[in-house]
C-alpha cells in the first residue's frame, strides 16, 4: 500500500464540498487490505464482502468522531477485526454450532475452496488456523500474514503488546501441534 497522507485526505473527507469525493478516495486506498483481513477470519466470500460494506458504513458514520489518536488505517482496522469476530460469534450463536460443529463446516469449506485450496500445506495450515480461538487467529494473521507489528496489533486490537505476544507465542504452538498431528 502506498503512503497515504491521512491528515490530507481526513480534512479531503471532513470538507461538505470534498466529502464525497474523500471518502471515495478513502475506500479506494483501504478496500483491499480491510477485505484481505476480514476473508482470513470469516473465509466466505460473500461475508467477507458484506463486512467490508459494513466496516465502511460504520467508519463514514463515525468518520466526524475519529480524533487521530491512531492512524485512519489502524482506526479502519480495528473497527473491522470487531465486525469479523461479533459476526463468527453471531454466526455460531445463530445456527446453533458447537465449537467443533463449527470449525467442521469451515474445515469443509477450505477443502472445497479453489481459492483457499492452493497446495496441499496451504490447505493444512488454514485447517489449523481454524482450530485456533478466534481472537488468536486474528493475532496470528494480523502479525504473520500482515506483518504488522506487536504496537500496531495493540492499537487495532485494545490489547497489551506482553498479550499479544503471549497470544502469537500460544497460536504459533498449536499450529505446530496440530501440523505434526496431520
Amino acid at each position: 500500500m502506498n503512503q497515504v497522507n491521512e491528515k490530507e485526505l481526513l480534512a479531503q473527507i471532513r470538507a461538505p464540498f470534498t466529502r464525497e469525493i474523500g471518502f471515495r478516495r478513502f475506500i479506494e486506498i483501504y478496500q483491499k487490505p480491510i477485505y484481505q483481513i476480514i476473508r482470513r477470519m470469516v473465509l466466505i466470500h460473500e461475508d467477507a464482502d458484506d463486512l467490508t460494506q459494513i466496516t465502511f458504513i460504520k467508519a463514514y458514520k463515525a468518520l466526524d468522531r475519529f480524533e487521530g489518536n491512531s492512524t485512519l488505517f489502524t482506526w479502519l482496522y480495528r473497527i473491522a477485526t470487531n465486525e469479523s469476530l461479533t459476526f463468527l460469534e453471531k454466526k455460531k450463536k445463530r445456527y446453533f454450532f458447537s465449537v467443533d460443529d463449527h470449525q467442521e463446516k469451515l474445515e469443509s469449506y477450505v477443502d472445497s475452496s479453489a481459492t483457499l485450496s492452493g497446495d496441499e500445506i496451504q490447505a493444512k495450515l488454514q485447517k489449523s488456523l481454524l482450530k485456533l480461538p478466534d481472537k488468536q487467529r486474528l493475532v496470528f494473521h494480523l502479525k504473520y500474514e500482515e506483518d504488522l507489528s506487536y504496537e500496531e496489533i495493540s492499537k487495532i486490537t485494545g490489547t497489551s503488546v506482553g498479550a499479544l505476544k503471549a497470544s502469537y507465542h500460544h497460536a504459533v504452538k498449536k499450529i505446530e501441534q496440530s501440523l505434526l498431528q496431520e
